[in-house]
């Protein structure tokens, strides 16, 4: 039995996921907080409890995100860029692009016929470009994060957002909300500024082929549906597509144990 865990620290959240024999045994997802160090080793524990495993029955670990250095138990460190593309090529071989919609951020990765990434393109270090001008968002409309998407599919006129900043972004909604906007169509206007700032991201990368989208806001239907409508294409949704940057560590975490082993795609 060969057991491999990957350990992602977001800004936001941090997932883990436990990889034994090649298929997917635990996975478990936490706020981050502010010690990013105490986050990884609580995820270690609950990770191991849910996969019945003990300490030393791993094999190796690999961490990645943005905290990725606090994670002192892995044997390996690797970029989320190049996680996100190893996991989303294990689960879709054809794909060779990936949109990965983060908290703080979102980007585009070219993904080669190997899952080596290619090129990538990054929005700006804005909430706006990411998923925490949805939850600003929700808070402001008093609805559930989760419901965010659906609420947005709703929506017969959707509002138009003039601005890039969330700071901004958030006292247009309040007074969107006051002059009588309705919710679904405040949602899906957010939605759709996020879509088109996304979008501007691709024409950066040139790629033939399937394109997949992953992190915490492909939980989003309601900005998927926008992101298919502009690039005019189906997007591949991971059946967990908050840990797919996880996977890809685990992955990392085998290869550098097991040489050319390729574990079976998350089911």
């Amino acid at each position: 039995m060969a057991c491999y865990m990957g350990i992602d620290i977001g800004s936001g959240y941090s997932k883990g996921v436990v990889m034994k024999d090649g298929e997917l045994a635990a996975f478990q997802m936490v706020l981050s907080g502010a010690d990013y160090r105490a986050t990884a080793q609580a995820l270690r524990r609950e990770l191991l409890a849910r996969a019945k495993l003990a300490q030393d029955e791993v094999a190796a670990a690999a961490a990645t995100g943005i905290g990725a250095g606090n994670v002192d138990f892995a044997s390996k460190w690797a970029s989320d860029i190049v996680c996100t593309a190893r996991g989303i090529h294990d689960i879709f071989p054809s794909a060779r692009a990936v949109i990965d919609l983060g908290a703080q951020s979102s980007r585009v990765i070219q993904v080669d016929w190997n899952g080596r990434v290619a090129n990538f393109a990054v929005t700006e270090k804005c909430a706006a470009g990411g998923g925490q001008f949805v939850e600003v968002i929700a808070n402001v409309l008093r609805i559930a994060l989760e419901d965010f998407g659906a609420l947005s599919l709703r929506s017969e006129e959707p509002v138009m957002f003039n601005t890039g900043c969330a700071v901004f972004g958030e006292s247009e909604a309040v007074t969107r909300v006051a002059e009588g906007a309705r919710k679904e169509d405040i949602a899906a206007g957010v939605n759709k500024a996020l879509a088109d700032k996304i979008t501007s991201l691709t024409k950066r990368i040139e790629f033939n082929g399937p394109c997949a989208v992953c992190g915490g806001g492909a939980l989003n239907a309601g900005l998927v549906k926008c992101l298919e409508d502009e690039l005019r294409t189906t997007l591949l949704v991971p059946p967990r597509p908050q840990i797919v940057a996880a996977w890809g560590a685990a992955l990392m975490a085998t290869l550098m144990q097991c040489g050319d082993q390729q574990p079976r795609c998350i089911s």
